[in-house]
């Protein structure tokens, strides 16, 4: 018996198309391989850069908390005798200024910061005391009152920072002790100032929330006279060859 076969007619036709199926398959598959290589590449390029932006915000952040929280400058100490009496002839000693002053002296920064402890002698309060060349301004901040008090700098009586340095370079040797005289300045309270922001990074950080008070030289105010009721404080400290008794006096 001869067999006879007979090939289905839907066979050959799924032939082609799965052919054709694997072609198109096998066209596409580079394309998205690409495309998924690319897609990874710039995850990865972003990542870097978010990384590298973090990066450069924590060394420029602790840059800056180095510079302006972190002591980078040496402090020099210093002692200085001088005599109260106007009239040196007659003064039996030489009054010596109780205290040893510590100056944190920031040349690059065009900043002076001197700190003033408890006297044991003389009735002046404790003080710290800046000096800003930039901004030409001083700062008290009278430790045993806590007020702070801002006037423009006097350049006749505070030496420049590198001049200020060479001075206390000196005292610090111990073998230059001036016997110099004391210099008197009278300061009225003009008004509060409710912002210190404005005022410098170095003034803000040490007159920030407390109470700050602008000043005047007595002698600038036309016409105004000494009262009984003024409250006054002074301090005494020296940013130059001599020693200056500053008192403050509010209403």
């Amino acid at each position: 018996m001869v067999k006879i076969a007979f090939n289905s007619p839907f066979a050959q036709k799924d032939e082609p198309k799965k052919e054709a199926a694997e072609a198109l398959v096998a066209d596409k598959d580079p394309e998205v391989a690409t495309h998924g290589g690319e897609n990874s590449s710039g995850r990865c390029l972003l990542t870097l850069l978010g990384l590298a932006f973090i990066l450069a915000g924590v060394v420029v952040g602790g840059a800056c908390i180095y510079k302006y929280f972190m002591p980078k400058h040496k402090v020099y100490r210093g002692e200085m005798c001088y005599f109260e009496n106007e009239n040196r002839d007659r003064a039996v000693e030489p009054y010596f200024l109780p205290i040893a002053e510590e100056a944190d002296i920031r040349e690059d920064d065009n900043i002076a910061i001197i700190d003033v402890p408890v006297p044991k002698f003389s009735d002046s309060d404790p003080a710290a005391i800046v000096h800003d060349f930039d901004r030409l301004l001083t700062a008290y901040l009278d430790l045993q009152l806590g007020n702070c008090y801002v006037i423009p700098l006097n350049t006749s009586i505070v030496m420049p920072p590198r001049n200020l340095m060479d001075l206390f370079a000196k005292l610090a040797t111990g073998s230059y002790l001036p016997q110099t005289y004391l210099v008197r300045e009278e300061m009225v309270v003009t008004e509060e100032i409710d912002n210190v922001s404005d005022l410098g990074i170095f003034i803000y950080q040490l007159c920030v929330g407390k109470e700050t008070f602008r000043l005047q030289r007595r002698d600038q105010k036309t016409g105004l006279q000494k009262r009984s009721v003024e409250n006054c404080h002074s301090i005494r400290h020296f940013e130059n060859s001599f020693v200056v008794e500053t008192k403050i006096c509010q209403q």
